[in-house]
């Protein structure tokens, strides 16, 4: 008997799935993605791959693969053995959910139309009348894996219930074949371009899980199905770090895990792996993360500001600017002016909230420093003290000793708010824009969850591989964490409509605590400011009504659909 327990099972990670199928359409490559039901326990009413858990089931049907055998399929996925059982939990998956199998029988033809392997066999499967493999050899058909490329690997982080290592294949959709969901788990498909689901998915008309979209931006790169799947393939995806990383810590060695906050930084800065990099933000230390870059953390830790406010000191010795130098600590300050021998000729800040922009008046007092930024808005927690000497433009190039930054407006947790992105390095110094290990906190009036959306999606459409927070180490998977980002703001959303449709009208407080159900009580207060963002947003795209009896929906419940 397993000694496991029910909360150890919830928790292990189980081997999954997915299978994209492709086809060539009028305007260029399509996609399939289906509809999960709104009643799933996991992604309700997300927009999907074909796929699922691999069953322990799919291991007996390696006698009826062609193509590739285990120990080929195993190396191509960085497996010891068990790589054809993912492709046949693939294939299996797509059958059951949208009535699509890619086979093949003694002729090597494909089944077409309404083959009965399609119908009713299809269906025998779905209410485990049969196994996959005995509705296989019923109907003399072979698995044909050769047909599928892998893609790459996803493996949930900690911290969901239900964890996944999921391996993305795909294929090219066998003619004959019409999609038919199973009414069941899916309630509805598509055939889109990847430009229209992305598209789709920052108006918040298709919800798309991260892996999902990181999967469609490869597919994305790809003008016809011939050329995705030349390139699947020929050039098997990067295993992805699965290993702990070693480091310092507190003087010690350590080793840190992939889904550590320091992982990557310590990756990058100790690629060798000889445990040079340190696994914790101490106040004061210089880390230099590229040539002429050097971080220098502030000494005020907070629930808001996380290990400190990061200060950056881009330059040589002859010249630097500052990128945020946070609250007017005189320590931190002449901390940063040592390390610039004096000379700092620009001080540079992302946005004028108080942990970020009061030590800009101190250096310019200390240096004659050029103060670069946008004007602080009226509001609590601001800068109001900040002026700048220069106001730079959405798009303007900045020279710098370490190499050029380019000005980003990213409005949303403030409408003031900069990035800046340093081109030669691929490192975006992202301030409040994306935080570390922390919901970034959109505060209206001057917060805005539109223009945040908005500006989170136009920065997905820049060049970078890694961020430099206002707060926290470096964030690896770059334009992954963003995608994450905008998803995890519209699923939220979806529940906000959700609760308007089936309790407005409501009190702002009322729909708080349905929509933030899972949010501790200590951070209530937040997240009614978060709630209230996402009404407003609501408001303005006419979803959303205020009156005297509270909030309400400005849309039927049958019409919450991606």
């Amino acid at each position: 008997m397993s000694n496991m327990s029910q909360h150890d099972r919830a928790k292990r990670i189980r081997p999954a799935a997915t299978l994209a199928l492709v086809r060539d359409g009028e305007t260029g490559l399509e996609v399939l993605l289906l509809q999960r039901t709104w009643q799933a326990a996991f992604l309700p009413g997300y927009h999907v791959f074909p796929g699922g858990a691999v069953d322990a089931g799919d291991a007996d049907l390696r006698a009826l693969v062609e193509g590739r055998d285990d120990g080929e399929t195993s190396q191509v996925l960085s497996l010891d053995e068990g790589g054809v059982d993912y492709m046949i939990a693939a294939l299996r998956e797509c059958l059951e959910e949208a009535g699509i199998l890619l086979a093949r029988d003694a002729e090597g033809a494909l089944p077409t139309g309404r083959h009965p392997v399609l119908a009713e066999g299809r269906e025998a499967l779905r209410r485990e009348q049969t196994s996959f493999g005995a509705l296989c050899e019923h109907h003399g058909l072979r698995l044909p894996l050769d047909r599928l490329a892998h893609l790459g690997r996803w493996v949930t982080p900690p911290g969901p219930p239900r964890r996944f290592d999921t391996h993305f294949f795909v294929a090219l959709a066998p003619p004959g074949q019409g999609v038919v969901p199973d009414g069941s788990e899916i309630i509805d498909h598509a055939w889109i371009s990847v430009a229209h689901a992305l598209q789709a998915h920052r108006r918040g008309e298709m919800a798309l899980s991260y892996p999902t979209l990181r999967t469609l931006r490869l597919i994305g790169d790809f003008p016809t199905a011939e050329a995705l799947l030349r390139h699947g393939h020929a050039n098997p995806p990067t295993p992805r770090p699965g290993r702990p990383w070693p480091a310092q810590r507190q003087g010690e060695a350590c080793q840190v895990e992939p889904d550590a906050p320091a992982y990557a930084e310590v990756r990058r800065l100790d690629p060798n792996r000889h445990a040079t990099a340190s696994a914790e933000i101490v106040p004061g230390r210089a880390v230099t993360l590229a040539p002429g870059v050097i971080r220098v953390s502030a000494p005020n830790p907070g629930a808001m500001t996380g290990p400190g406010t990061n200060s950056y000191l881009l330059g040589d010795g002859r010249e630097h600017l500052v990128i945020d130098p946070g609250p007017e600590d005189p320590g931190h300050l002449e901390r940063l002016l040592a390390l610039a021998d004096g000379h700092i000729s620009h001080v540079l800040v992302t946005h004028t909230h108080i942990d970020h922009s009061p030590g800009a008046a101190w250096l310019k007092a200390r240096t004659g420093a050029r103060l670069v930024g946008l004007p602080p808005p009226v509001g609590a927690g601001q800068d109001a003290a900040f002026v700048p000497d220069y106001r730079p433009r959405n798009g303007e190039r900045i020279a710098t000793a370490a190499g050029t930054l380019k000005v980003l407006h990213t409005p949303g947790h403030a409408s003031n708010h900069l990035c800046y992105l340093l081109e030669s390095q691929r490192l975006l110094f992202s301030g409040d824009q994306v935080m570390q290990g922390s919901t970034v906190v959109i505060n209206p009036p001057d917060g805005d969850m539109a223009a945040y959306i908005t500006a989170l999606s136009a920065l997905g459409e820049e060049d970078f591989d890694t961020i430099a927070p206002g707060h926290g180490f470096l964030i690896g998977e770059a334009h992954g964490a963003i995608d994450f980002l905008i998803t995890h703001r519209l699923a939220r959303e979806h529940k906000v409509r959700l609760a308007l449709s089936r309790h407005g009208p409501a009190s702002l407080e009322t729909l708080t605590r349905l929509a933030y159900d899972d949010v501790p009580e200590a951070k209530q207060g937040l997240a009614t400011r978060s709630a209230l963002a996402h009404l407003l947003k609501l408001e303005a795209e006419e979803r959303a009504v205020q009156s005297e009896s509270g909030w309400a929906s400005g849309e039927a419940l049958s019409s919450l659909v991606y």
